[in-house]
């Protein structure tokens, strides 16, 4: 069969909002064909198929629901994250 898998990502070095990075990479049998950055601010395709959707999504509302889920999404667990981890340790 085949497989299709979107990964999300919140990397991050402090709590503050510069210093994280969201991406979606989307997959489809264990090929990483489009994905969005927040440091690009845009999808990138990485094949055919991929640069198709990236060119369609960067055209279309699409980027810009992208471009606010790193406040709305990381930030946000970023700073539940960072608070718990400092409690316990």
């Amino acid at each position: 069969g085949f497989r299709y898998y979107v990964v999300t990502d919140c990397e991050f070095n402090s709590s503050k909002l510069n210093d994280i990075e969201y991406t979606q990479s989307y997959y489809y049998n264990k090929l990483e064909y489009v994905r969005f950055s927040s440091s690009v601010g845009k999808y990138v395709g990485y094949t055919e198929h991929g640069i198709k959707n990236a060119e369609r999504w960067n055209n279309g509302p699409e980027v810009i629901a992208r471009r606010a889920e790193k406040e709305r999404y990381c930030f946000h667990n970023v700073g539940i994250f960072t608070e718990s981890a400092l409690t316990k340790s």
